[in-house]
């Protein structure tokens, strides 16, 4: 990999995104060095702490970027996936679907507390964290990303269900699902590059294994799965296995589109991008050419973290991320 292309890459596509960031309410818009005067060791607060988590368990890289998805697809990047369920209101997204990493993240507040308490969002910290996971896990050049937004004080189980792209989905849905967060096809296929490390519960892809082997998927891919994974109502549990099993599971990298055209991976969302010719074309670019990939997957994950963001006066910064402030 050319380094120095890589960081034109970069550092090009990052700027176009942050022009054409998507938001409802972004007024003032998010910035660079937001918190320059502020907070000046915010980001490389965050830098360490997330740095150290990930060196301790490898598994966190792929959590982080994780929690920034959900977080940002459900009511935009507002820190709304964080907050815990309350008397008030049982019903969190926390309750919707697993996720790793929560405490991981009121440990990297903590810790920015410390230094400036009560300036950083914890929106901000969910995605200062996801950008440097895409460095430690992918090894990326660090990229900028712009900060400003607020935490919000809502968080509904339903909203996930509505909100969240299913592992079942076909290749219309998972455009129209990116469509109504402002994300372009391009998007949809450079952040599908994020399964190339993490894990998923067999109940994600069963489907495709029982009672028969789904046609696109790789047979001894498909039977090595078969080894881990019961078939449903067995009894067998729902045990959890490495979203991709060809190569290291916890580094980011352009190898899941080479898993894609070789039907070795788990979601049948994934094996869908090669059921139109345009989204195969960008599949097969991608596993071409690593530096475009990172570059493109730098400036689409500034994108995203665009999405209905809270800013100004709006939302709050809370002191705690898994409660709302009093």
């Amino acid at each position: 990999m050319a380094m120095a292309t890589c960081n034109l890459a970069v550092l090009l596509l990052v700027a176009a995104a942050a022009l054409s960031t998507p938001s409802l309410a972004q007024s003032p818009p998010l910035r660079y060095n937001f918190y320059n005067s502020s907070c000046p060791q915010a980001e490389a607060t965050v830098r360490s702490v997330t740095e150290a988590i990930i060196r301790n368990d490898l598994t966190m890289g792929a959590a982080f970027v994780r929690l920034f998805f959900h977080d940002c697809f459900v009511r935009g990047c507002d820190a709304s996936i964080l907050l815990d369920p309350s008397s008030s209101n049982p019903s969190t997204e926390k309750r919707a679907i697993p996720l790793q990493g929560y405490d991981a993240v009121n440990q990297i507040k903590a810790a920015v507390e410390a230094v400036c308490p009560n300036v950083v969002s914890c929106a901000d910290i969910l995605a200062f964290a996801a950008r440097d996971s895409a460095v430690v896990s992918g090894g990326f050049t660090s990229f900028a990303m712009p900060s400003g937004r607020r935490d919000g004080t809502v968080s509904n189980f339903f909203d996930v269900l509505q909100h969240i792209p299913s592992p079942t989905f076909k290749l219309q849905d998972l455009i129209n699902n990116f469509a109504a967060k402002g994300m372009s096809v391009d998007d949809l296929v450079t952040l599908s590059g994020a399964h190339s490390f993490g894990q998923a519960h067999c109940s994600f892809f069963n489907g495709r294994l029982y009672p028969t082997v789904d046609p696109t998927m790789d047979a001894t891919f498909a039977a090595a799965l078969k080894t881990v994974c019961p078939p449903p109502g067995s009894n067998g549990g729902n045990p959890v296995v490495n979203n991709n099993n060809v190569t290291d599971p916890n580094k980011l990298s352009n190898q899941y589109y080479s898993n894609v055209i070789y039907g070795k991976v788990l979601f049948k969302s994934d094996q869908q991008l090669l059921s139109r010719t345009d989204t195969a074309a960008k599949v097969a670019g991608n596993s071409a050419d690593p530096a475009a990939w990172m570059g493109r997957f730098a400036a689409a994950l500034v994108k995203m973290g665009g999405i209905q963001v809270l800013t100004g006066t709006a939302g709050q910064v809370r002191k705690l991320c898994y409660a709302t402030n009093r």
